[in-house]
Parts: C-alpha cells; structure tokens; sequence
C-alpha cells in the first residue's frame, strides 16, 4: 500500500514555486505514486499566500489550485483537534493527517510540526527524507 501523505502548506507553497524536493513530493502523489491528501484550511491558506509569496495573479491562483485538486484527496475535517502546537495553523494539518489516515506529514516547518516526530503514528518528516525514502 502506498504511503498517505498531507503535504503542509509550506511544501505546497514552496514546491509550487521553486520546485527541488518540495516539488518532487508533489510530484510523487501526481503520478500516483504517494496517495497526496489536503483539505479546505490548507487549500484556503495556500490561496492567501499564493499571491503575496509568488505574486500568483487570481487566474493563476485559481488555476493552481484546481491542478492540486486533480491530484490530491479533500479530506473534511472539523477543526476539532486543537492545541497539538503551539501554532494554532498545524492543527488543520494534523486533522487533516489524522482524518485522513495519513502515514506522513511533510512540512518545512521546524518551529512546532517537525520536533514532534510522529502525532498517533503519523511520521512528521521534511520533504528531503519523505523524497529519499518514496522516490
């Protein structure tokens, strides 16, 4: 079974952008070979950012975020799981994780998602380690 993977909002951002290992995660869940999920809160933050890191034009944007779509599984959650970080915006992220039945969570975030490791068997791993272990 292939790994399930939530991809934070920083690999989103950043492999959109510049590609490199954030870009090559992505990638993997395109071809099928990683099951890539997001949900509403991710994609909405994505959609704030877009713009203002990439100066993405609201077509662009848009654009953007229907590929994503095509290729990554909405997972509903109910902003229920609180408190997991000290940032309140990783919540999402872990209900989504969680949610989902994810394997793995990857994000650049060093500051609150990646010191914890693993939240309930969910490895939290940064897009270098996710790429070396599925590619």
């Amino acid at each position: 079974m292939p790994p399930v993977v939530v991809y934070d909002t920083n690999i989103l951002l950043s492999g959109i952008g510049w590609g490199g290992k954030p870009g090559r995660c992505l990638e993997l869940a395109r071809q099928g070979s990683v099951k890539g999920l997001t949900c509403t809160g991710i994609l909405q933050e994505l959609e704030e950012k877009l713009p203002i890191k990439l100066n993405f034009s609201s077509v662009r944007t848009a654009a953007t975020l229907e590929d994503l779509r095509g290729f990554l599984t909405l997972v509903r959650i109910h902003n229920t799981l609180t408190g997991v970080t000290a940032d309140p915006d990783d919540d999402k992220v872990i209900e989504c994780a969680v949610r989902g039945a994810a394997t793995h969570i990857v994000t650049g975030d060093r500051r609150h998602l990646l010191p914890l490791g693993n939240y309930q068997d969910i490895r939290i791993v940064t897009a270098a380690e996710f790429y070396a272990q599925f590619s």
